[in-house]
C-alpha cells in the first residue's frame, strides 16, 4: 500500500473501462479521492459505483477531453468536489486498429490522433497550472509499445502515441523545478477489451512471444502507475515505463 495516496485527489481520464477504470479502483483502495472521467457516463457511474460500494470516495464526470470547453468543466467540478489537483493519469485514448497507412484517409489520422495525442495535451494543459502553483503533484500519462517497435496497430496510432512520450519528456523537463513529476506507461498486450474476448489459442500464441510466458493484466500495469503516482517514485520524472513482459524496446 502507498499510505501517502490517501485523501489526494486523483483525476483519472479513461475512467470508465479497461484499465483507467482499473487505476480508479485501485486509487480509491489506496485511499484517494477519485475523479472518474470518460465520455460514456454509464461506464463513468459503473466504476464510480465499484468503488463507492468498496467504500471509496470518488464522483462521476461524463466529458470528451478532446473538447476544450468539456476539459474545463473537468477540471471545475474536480476542484469544487476535492480541491486542486494532486495526482493526475491521462489515460484516455485508443483507436489502434490495423489500418494500411497507403490507404489512411486524413479524417482517420486526424481523428486518431486528436483522441489520443490531442486529448492528453488538452488534460495537461488544463490541470498542470494548479500543480506547478501549489510545488507539487504527479501525472501519470498512456502510450503504448505500438510507440515502442512497428506493431499491428495503424501508423496513426503509434504515432501518437509515441508523441505522448516525447511530449511527457519535455513537460518533465520543464516543470521539474516547481517539484511536478511526469511519467509515461507504455503497455503491451494487456488483457482488457478485445483480447479478453480473443479464444484461448490466440492468447496463448501471443502470450508465448513474451519472455515472461504469459500476456499482461490490468494490475500490471495499476501498479505500475500507482508506483509512478506515490512518492515511492520521487526521484523519477521523464521515464516511460515499458509494461511489456520481458521485451525491451530501444
Amino acid at each position: 500500500m502507498y499510505s501517502d495516496l490517501r485523501g489526494k485527489s486523483a483525476i483519472v481520464t479513461g475512467g470508465s473501462r479497461g484499465l483507467g477504470a482499473a487505476l480508479c479502483v485501485d486509487l480509491a483502495r489506496h485511499g484517494a479521492r477519485v475523479v472518474v472521467c470518460a465520455r460514456d457516463p454509464d461506464g463513468v457511474g459503473r466504476t464510480v459505483d465499484a468503488i463507492r460500494v468498496d467504500g471509496g470516495t470518488a464522483i462521476g464526470v461524463a466529458a470528451d477531453c478532446s473538447k476544450e470547453h468539456d476539459v474545463e468543466r473537468l477540471r471545475r467540478a474536480s476542484e469544487q468536489a476535492f480541491g486542486p489537483p494532486e495526482l493526475l493519469a491521462v489515460f484516455a485514448g485508443g483507436s489502434g486498429e490495423p489500418a494500411p497507412t497507403l490507404e489512411t484517409p486524413m479524417s482517420r489520422w486526424n481523428a486518431v490522433i486528436e483522441s489520443n495525442l490531442s486529448t492528453t495535451f488538452l488534460v495537461l494543459r488544463d490541470f498542470l497550472p494548479a500543480m506547478c502553483a501549489h510545488r507539487r503533484g504527479a501525472v501519470v500519462t498512456m502510450s503504448s509499445a505500438a510507440a515502442r517497435q512497428p506493431a499491428k496497430s495503424s501508423a496513426a496510432y503509434a504515432a501518437a502515441k509515441g508523441a505522448i512520450i516525447t511530449l511527457t519528456r519535455h513537460l518533465a523537463a520543464e516543470l521539474a523545478p516547481t517539484g511536478v513529476r511526469v511519467n509515461c506507461l507504455a503497455p503491451s498486450a494487456i488483457v482488457t477489451g478485445k483480447l479478453a474476448a480473443a479464444p484461448q489459442a490466440v492468447r496463448d500464441e501471443l502470450a508465448a512471444t513474451f519472455p515472461l510466458g504469459r500476456l499482461g493484466n490490468p494490475d500490471d500495469v495499476t501498479g505500475a502507475a500507482l508506483f509512478l503516482l506515490s512518492n515511492a517514485s520521487g526521484w523519477i520524472t521523464g521515464a516511460t515505463m515499458d509494461i511489456a513482459g520481458g521485451k525491451i524496446y530501444s
